[in-house]
């Protein structure tokens, strides 16, 4: 008998709880305005630390009125995650029209339950080297594969979730977010402390390694003893009548080998007519492969939805799946069924989180915590423990890596420098207890795209999809690989070993 997701109780819709989570930004903003609470930003500009004062906007205003009606449209149509997960879905459902995934996956059943919740756990936490592509890539993927080996969807897109936020401060290689912050890091130091600092592309890479296996086997025995136990295990689908053929596989697999290989002499760092998907503006082969200006980080949702649609086609065509191009075009669509629910939610969350930026509600509380923990006179452990707590709490109405990063490193480099910890080390911090703090947020877009795959996926038996209640269902699970998270770096701090190429703890 299959075990129940949810109690038997009367919840607020996700629609619901996002409208008066709008409501409550907007209230908060009007008592900011009223009390006249400010916040203070300290910045890097021409070579010295400048203070910026931020104010509230109040969203109970004329202002605030016109700005919720001006710009609603434009809101939702400027969130880009939903038009990158739009696009990705496109070659994910040919894939599973054409009966791609279903023989990619067939392995996989035979896979004992909690060697495929490490291997998804730990999928998650290798592919943050994409930043935030990985959801949009692997959610659906993960909930077509776990439907195909008979297990719940909901378990695989849950499990996967937290190994991707919260392993989004390490993986097996850096992602284009750690080379920005290390770059910031090393701006900030070298103005503050020490003008011969330079920062290392493989200055943590040792403490990555270490922690993606570590955090990745003790969060499965966390989710197979406190997730598994609440929600169903089995999960049963009409057989579909596809064609099985290792031909086909070979060949699908051979043409995106191919394509594959392609795409790499795109970003060789070569002369044309090699490297044309880099930008050559840019100095250092990191900001040419994933800049603001490159053609390949520009493209990559692009590039993978291409493979993605290559994989299907050719399986389909061999194998017979797909007889003609109508069939073709339908199952472009494929990965679409039954997701109505997110253009509904994403709409009212894109609403949500424009208000909250506008409002400035979310950079005015950072700024205070940071200015709280500024004035703190403590070091070491003690120091470690408050910076990742105050992360935590800005990562919950501020979610995004970059903006919180911009408002702490200023001031939080230079002052862990003079406790003696370097900025890589204070770097990895801030990556881990973002990545927890975003685990805790419904203010987190890819959560409110988690919620519409929940929905799709679940079983009847089990109630609707709530925010709070999956929040509730995942609470136990990412305090527990928090203090994982936590006792980890405490334990490295105290036995000082080497966190990278180069780099120790201390200075």
């Amino acid at each position: 008998m299959a075990k129940k997701n949810y109690k038997k109780d009367k919840k607020m819709g996700p629609v619901l709880v996002i409208f008066l989570i709008t409501l409550l930004i907007a209230f908060v903003s009007f008592l900011f305005s009223y009390f006249g609470t400010e916040g203070s930003q300290t910045v890097i500009g021409n070579g010295t630390l400048e203070s910026t004062l931020i104010t509230v906007n109040n969203v109970f205003s004329l202002d605030g009125l016109r700005f919720f009606i001006g710009n609603a449209v434009s809101n939702f149509k400027l969130l880009e995650p939903l038009i990158y997960l739009i696009i990705s879905l496109i070659g994910i459902g040919i894939c599973e029209k054409s009966g791609f995934l279903k023989v990619l996956f067939a392995p996989l059943k035979k896979v004992r339950l909690n060697i495929l919740i490490f291997l998804t756990f730990l999928i998650g936490v290798i592919s943050t080297v994409l930043g935030d592509y990985s959801y949009i890539f692997l959610i659906p993927l993960i909930g077509v594969m776990y439907k195909y080996i008979g297990k719940n969807p909901v378990l695989g897109i849950l499990t996967l979730y937290l190994g991707i936020t919260l392993g989004y401060g390490t993986g097996l290689i850096f992602n284009y977010n750690d080379h920005l912050i290390g770059m910031t890091s090393q701006g900030a130091a070298q103005l503050s402390v020490d003008p011969n600092y330079k920062y290392g592309l493989f200055s943590n890479m040792y403490i990555m390694v270490v922690s993606t296996f570590v955090v990745s086997i003790l969060a499965t025995v966390i989710i197979d003893k406190v997730l598994v136990s609440k929600l169903a295990v089995r999960y049963v689908i009409e057989e579909e009548e596809l064609v099985v053929s290792k031909k086909a596989m070979v060949a699908a697999l051979g043409f995106g080998f191919a394509y594959i290989i392609l795409i790499m002499l795109m970003i060789l760092p070569l002369k044309a007519p090699f490297g044309i998907l880099l930008d050559h503006d840019a100095t250092r082969y990191m900001d040419q492969l994933l800049g603001p200006n490159s053609p390949f980080g520009n493209g990559l949702v692009l590039i993978v939805t291409f493979l993605f649609i290559i994989f299907g086609y050719i399986y389909g065509k061999v194998s017979g799946n797909i007889k003609n191009s109508s069939e073709f075009s339908i199952g472009l669509s494929k990965n679409f069924e039954k997701l109505g629910f997110l253009f509904v939610l994403t709409f009212f969350a894109s609403q949500m989180l424009a208000i909250l930026r506008w409002s400035n509600v979310d950079t005015i509380i950072a700024t205070r915590l940071i200015d709280f923990m500024n004035g703190l006179q403590f070091s070491g452990i003690i120091l470690i423990v408050i910076f990742f707590i105050i992360v935590i709490l800005m990562s919950i109405l501020l979610p995004n890596t970059m903006d919180k990063w911009t408002l702490l490193y200023p001031t939080v480099i230079p002052l862990f420098m003079r406790s003696n910890i370097t900025p890589g080390f204070t770097q990895f911090i801030f990556k881990v207890a973002d990545g927890v703090g975003k685990a805790f947020t419904p203010m987190f877009i890819y959560f409110i795209i988690m919620l519409a795959f929940l929905e799709k996926y679940k079983n009847e038996e089990e109630n609707q999809i709530s925010v709070f209640g999956t929040l509730r269902l995942l609470f136990p699970s990412i305090c527990l690989i928090m203090i994982v998270w936590l006792l980890l770096i405490v334990l490295w701090y105290v036995i000082g070993i080497p966190i990278g190429v180069g780099t120790y703890i201390t200075l």
